[in-house]
């Protein structure tokens, strides 16, 4: 046995897939070397059913090989065809192929027949199949009468078409005068027959070009047939009815079917309303994978049909009115097909062998058998041979027995016919695969080494590895039959040279082959699935690994064909690149990486996706007075779902090239039922959205103008207002023109007084917004309503809504006003309302003026006072003044408000303030320390709140370690600004507290520190401090011990953030104020001093906030505490909740430092 000879560099392919092509081979005839005698073998013949074009030359083919060549010779219709008789019949030289000339004279139908080719030679004789030439027909249809149909609306219909008969049998179809195919439904199909059904008629069926067209592919010719004309009367339609067949007819047919043909199984029914079709298959199931329906599923097709499908298929048609079936019983019958061909046979002298010719078929085939052309019952007898039914039996053949027998298997539905030699010799092995023919395999993946052979006998074939090599057995490798051998799992120790002998009895041969295992190429990194814009650009990356003796070839593939030879698309080593991605660039993109020996590929899918294309086939249709439906067509989605449609419109008559929104509907909805206003000249136009944003508009529809109407609503934001004490100002927001609704927009305006028995007073005014009713009395309620008209009538009746006249100034002033003096800085003022009828206006609430006057120059200086306002809201007959000065004089009056102005202003109530405490004294130096003294003088507090009584001094040393000593306390008269403090200790520090007070309590302190002097030498240099300051060299020397003090402080702050603690830090302490030190339980002193707020080195005119330490205006209630401004508002129960305003007289500068600077003697004493 023999396998087709390798190059003789031969790369195998990997997998099982080379294992089957080998097995295959195996298993089929055994092939004789060209170079040996053998008998004559068909390679090549026509097709048993052989269909010619009449207009071109026939050639009948007939091809064979042997050894001699052998010639040929051809039968016609079942006798000899002498084709040297016949000029237009000519024998290709070296073949059995038939030319027949017709095109230069003579007609097809002259050689119809059946021919059969014989190929001889001195082994035997070889027939090819009965060839059966048939010219193609394409006959035009016959003539006829069509007279025109006529039916009523919901009737069924069937068009018949009745096609020619042709050869083959034409494809039918149906089209209109325009060569449009005619659309089919449900309601509307063709049958296999070519009519055409209707399952009921509607008017739009209505036509007179219904034509059957019959298209002959073999000539590539159609013909039609004359058109028919159909008229559906639109009437009411016929009332329902349940399904009936139209074909096929009655309960149960039957159909035959060849086995592995299309079984097609046909059921059209009428009905009203149409009916749908299924399909069941009784005592069984239909096949999954070889069932199609066809034709909205009134074909049912099962391709492969074989005996199995054999049964009966029920088709049910099924409307709302009732259901029928049809069972049709379906029989498979088959041609014979083969079990087991007969194959050649190859034996030695004295041999034995047999042919076995196994065919099958419904009805079972009959199997007869030729020798060389002639029936072997007639055929010259060879004692080697039995025939035996299927089989012909050899025992000890000789040369004479070689011939070639045919085995012919048929039935009534057809033939089979094979030739199998018996070819007898005695030839020693040959090896017929190249020497040294190297194989290339991937590793862990089965290597196949041939080695084909020849020999007679039939030689046995062992394999060897390397040169001392034992046979190799089938434990480890798998040994064929064709000499074969398979590794089937190659690895890398495989590599080497493999030695294949082939023995018989005549003698043996031998050959070398070689294998080389090769590592698998991989894909390390696969192209990704990509989603992109149009417009945009796009990568791919491929990265690949392949053994490096291999040469790699990488490839992009777009949809299995090769990329657009287009300059958008880049490759570069592993990267593909497109750029300005087009809608036409999605799809699946495939890198194939392929060596000699394998190929990988690796696929990504490109979604290019972008906003939809604009919907387009805008049309109006049911147009109403209010309503109308309007359709379109959805453009290209561009690959990501329409999600809404927005419909926009434009009113041509009022709002030329300005475009509204109207509404918007799901995505899946193609139609919209539009509700319209009258009098508006609408087009309309559609957007489609999607994830990607909205498409741009479509083209507008056409104009659609709906008739005019009486307005639907009145004017909105209708008021009263009177803009003079004597008028009324009605005003209202007019209707747009799209709200108008017609022609000659106008207004009733009508009013009259609430209170009143007059008639509604009416006038008409032209489209304006407002109208001024004149000698209206002043403050007086009016019922107004506006009402819109145009030509064609009134809007519904308007709404009444209540306006009032125009305002004046109120009469009266509030009386009976009374202050309340709450505290120090809060008084409380009362007063009486004033009557309703002379406010003249809408209350808006009373104002209160109010200024701090001095006693008995009330009248005298008012002009120059500077007054403050609050103002309370509504009908509010009390208030609250805060941030009044302590013991001070004040006046006040009280006026209404409404919405023209205030009213005329109470008299005016004077009241005073009570003492409160002072501010802290305005400053305090330390002067003319010596050396048991200390000078302090002060300023008087900026805001004494009263009469000041007496200053209070405290003082206490501070040692070496920051420990504060006995405290000092000292009254001073109040009409003091300077005191000396005399028996200090010398050179220690002092720490003051100063404040003043009055009847009301002690005020803000002020405190300070100090040092007394070592010698008199320092207190010369007090005494000439002034002179010293002024000094150059003095100032150069301050300013360095102010960098130094600022870098200190710096140095400070940063540790202070730290969190450290650090000298300057326990030195402040050690600096409390006394006011809240802690007392010590055994003796009563206070503890150790702490100045948490002051960081800084000490130095005079420093000061240390207390709890008793007043700021700026601390004894002021704040006005932020009660209003805002001219509007600040107050609760019932007297809580600020209006505002102030008015100008503030300028107060004295505050503060918590010494208004003057420390001298230079001070500040360095503080360092000391």
């Amino acid at each position: 046995m023999q396998l087709k000879r390798m190059p003789k560099k031969k790369r195998l392919p990997a997998g099982r897939v080379a294992l089957i092509l080998f097995l295959c081979q195996m298993i089929s005839a055994l092939e004789v070397p060209l170079d040996l005698v053998q008998p004559p073998t068909i390679t090549q013949q026509s097709p048993k059913d052989y269909i010619i074009d009449p207009r071109e030359n026939i050639v009948i083919q007939c091809e064979a090989k042997g050894k001699p060549p052998p010639s040929f010779s051809w039968t016609r219709n079942g006798t000899h065809f002498d084709i040297d008789k016949d000029p237009l019949v000519t024998m290709k030289p070296g073949s059995g192929t038939l030319t027949i000339n017709i095109m230069s004279e003579g007609k097809a139908e002259t050689y119809e027949g059946v021919y059969q080719c014989t190929a001889r030679n001195e082994r035997g004789a070889a027939i090819s199949n009965n060839i059966v030439v048939r010219p193609s027909r394409s006959p035009l249809w016959t003539k006829e009468k069509l007279e025109p149909i006529t039916l009523r609306n919901g009737q069924s219909l069937v068009l018949p078409c009745r096609p020619p008969l042709g050869l083959p049998p034409p494809i039918i179809f149906w089209m209109d005068n325009s060569f449009q195919r005619l659309p089919q439904s449900e309601r509307v199909s063709q049958g296999l027959n070519g009519d055409l059904y209707f399952s009921n008629v509607l008017p739009e069926d209505t036509r007179e070009d219904y034509i059957c067209y019959a298209r002959f592919n073999h000539t590539q010719t159609i013909q039609q047939k004359q058109p028919i004309s159909v008229k559906v009367i639109s009437a009411k339609p016929n009332r329902e009815r349940p399904p009936t067949f139209l074909t096929p007819e009655g309960n149960t047919s039957n159909k035959e079917e060849l086995r592995g043909n299309v079984l097609s199984l046909e059921c059209i029914a009428e009905g009203l309303p149409t009916p749908v079709i299924y399909w069941i298959k009784e005592d069984g199931t239909l096949p999954t994978n070889r069932t199609f329906y066809r034709n909205f599923k009134k074909t049912l097709q099962i391709i492969q049909v074989s005996e199995a499908d054999s049964g009966n298929y029920q088709c049910i048609a099924k409307n709302a009115l009732g259901a029928i079936h049809h069972t049709i019983s379906v029989t498979v019958k088959a041609a014979p097909y083969w079990i087991l061909a007969p194959q050649n046979l190859v034996l030695s002298p004295g041999e034995d062998g047999t042919l076995i010719c196994r065919a099958n078929g419904n009805p079972k085939p009959r199997i007869s058998w030729l020798s060389n052309g002639v029936p072997i019952e007639i055929a010259p007898d060879d004692p080697s041979r039995k025939i035996d039914g299927d089989t012909i039996i050899f025992s000890n053949v000789q040369e004479r027995s070689s011939a070639v027998y045919q085995c012919n298997a048929s039935n009534e539905y057809g033939y089979l016919l094979a030739n199998a030699f018996v070819n007898v010799l005695a030839e020693p092995p040959r090896i017929l695969t190249s020497a040294n023919t190297l194989y290339q395999v991937i590793a862990n993946r089965p290597a196949l080494l041939d080695c084909a052979f020849f020999g007679s006998p039939l030689p046995t074939v062992e394999w060897f590895k390397g040169a001392k090599g034992s046979a190799l057995r089938d434990d480890i490798y798998v040994l064929h039959e064709n000499g074969t051998l398979e590794i089937p799992v190659a690895q890398k120790d495989s590599t080497g040279t493999y030695t294949c002998v082939a023995r018989n009895k005549l003698g043996m041969a031998k050959n070398e082959v070689h294998l080389e295992i090769k590592d698998p190429t991989r894909i390390i990194k696969q192209p990704e699935y990509a989603v992109v814009q149009r417009g945009s650009t796009v990568s791919f990356e491929c990265k690949v690994k392949h053994d490096h003796t291999l040469t790699l070839t990488i490839t992009w593939l777009k949809d299995n064909g090769e990329l657009p030879s287009d300059g958008r698309f880049t490759v570069d080593k592993d990267h593909l690149e497109v750029a300005d991605v087009r809608d036409s660039d999605g799809g699946a993109y495939t890198c194939v990486a392929n060596t000699t020996l394998d190929m990988v590929s690796a696929s990504a899918v490109l979604s290019v996706v972008d906003v939809p294309n604009p919907p387009f086939d805008l049309e109006l249709t049911d147009q109403l007075d209010k309503s109308v439906q309007l359709s379109w067509t959805p453009g290209d989605d561009n690959n990501s779902p329409i999600t809404e449609f927005i419909i926009e419109y434009e009113d041509a008559m009022h709002e030329a090239g300005l475009w509204h929104h109207q509404t918007e509907v799901s995505g899946m909805q193609t139609t919209a039922q539009l509700k319209l206003s009258p009098y508006v000249n609408y087009s309309f136009r559609v957007m489609a959205v999607n994830s990607l944003g909205r498409s741009l508009p479509s083209e507008p529809s056409e104009q659609y103008l709906t008739k005019a109407a009486e307005p639907d609503t009145n004017p909105t934001a209708v008021e009263g207002l009177g803009s003079e004490p004597d008028n009324l100002v009605i005003t209202w927001k007019p209707l747009n023109g799209f709200e108008s609704n017609g022609p000659g927009l106008q207004y009733k305006v009508s009013w009259r007084q609430k209170d009143g028995d007059d008639e509604w007073a009416s006038v008409v005014v032209a489209n304006v917004s407002k109208y001024i009713v004149s000698g209206t009395p002043t403050f007086v309620p009016y019922l107004i309503k506006v009402q819109a008209l145009n030509d064609v009538g009134f809007a519904p009746e308007p709404a009444v809504v209540m306006g009032h006249s125009g305002e004046d100034l109120p009469m009266v002033a509030p009386g009976n006003v009374r202050v309340n003096v709450v505290n120090s800085t809060l008084a409380e003022v009362h007063w009486d309302p004033v009557p309703l009828k002379s406010i003249r206006g809408h209350l808006q609430g009373y104002r209160i003026y109010y200024w701090k006057a001095q006693e008995g120059s009330l009248k005298r200086n008012r002009r120059h006072i500077e007054k403050k306002i609050l103002t309370f809201q509504d009908s509010k007959t009390h208030g609250m003044l805060p941030g009044l000065e302590p013991f001070s004089h004040y006046a006040l009056n009280v006026r209404v408000v409404n919405g023209k102005g205030e009213g005329p202003a109470s008299p005016d109530r004077v009241f005073n303030t009570p003492e409160g405490v002072p501010s802290a004294p305005s400053s305090l130096k330390i002067v003319n320390p010596t050396l048991d003294s200390l000078t302090l003088e002060w300023d008087p507090p900026s805001r004494p709140n009263g009469i000041l009584t007496e200053y209070t001094l405290k003082y206490q040393p501070i040692n070496s370690t920051h420990e504060l000593g006995p405290l000092v306390d000292l009254k001073i008269p109040a009409n003091k600004t300077r005191w000396t403090l005399k028996n200090l200790n010398f050179s220690t520090r002092y720490k003051f507290y100063f404040y003043a007070q009055t009847a009301a309590g002690s005020g803000s302190q002020i405190t300070e520190e100090a040092v007394t002097t070592v010698d008199e030498g320092k207190l010369a240099m007090a005494s000439r401090q002034v002179d010293i300051a002024t000094q150059g060299w003095f100032i150069g020397l301050m300013c360095a011990v102010a960098l130094l003090i600022l870098i200190l402080l710096i140095v400070c702050f940063i540790r202070r953030n730290k969190g450290g603690k650090y000298p300057v830090k326990e030195k402040e302490d050690a600096h409390a104020d006394p006011e809240i030190q802690p007392m010590k339980e055994d003796d009563g002193t206070f503890g150790e001093y702490s100045d948490a707020e002051d960081h800084k080195p000490l130095k005079k005119g420093s000061r240390t906030p207390s709890d008793r330490t007043v700021k700026k205006e601390d004894s002021d209630d704040s006005l932020v505490d009660y209003g805002e401004g001219v509007n600040g508002q107050f609760n019932e129960d007297g809580s600020f909740i209006g505002q102030y305003s008015g100008k503030k007289e300028k107060e004295p500068a505050e503060g918590n430092e010494s208004s003057e600077a420390p001298s230079p003697v001070n500040a360095m004493n503080s360092f000391v």
